[in-house]
């Protein structure tokens, strides 16, 4: 399923399940341009990036949903420059 673009705040939100639960997460347009290439903060090159990274963005998402316990979850720039 590829990620909704969310204008309000420059990111794309992507469905997940988490336990066999609904869950949902997102990741910041900044996280995309600094650590996945995106070209700016425009969807089509968030889109791209994104589908370039996809399991890296999923890995990390994976680990942030085991380590909160939450169902709906931001990915930041410092999520991916600190490793979490």
């Amino acid at each position: 399923m590829l990620p909704t673009y969310c204008s309000a705040r420059p990111s794309l939100q992507c469905q997940a399940r988490v336990d066999g639960a609904q869950a949902c997460y997102g990741i910041t347009a900044e996280a995309l341009e600094d650590h996945f290439g995106a070209r700016s903060c425009r969807p089509e090159d968030l889109f791209v990036a994104y589908q370039m990274h996809r399991g890296a963005i999923e890995t990390m998402a994976r680990g942030l949903f085991e380590m909160t316990g939450a169902h709906s979850i931001l990915l930041h720039s410092g999520h991916f420059r600190f490793g979490m």
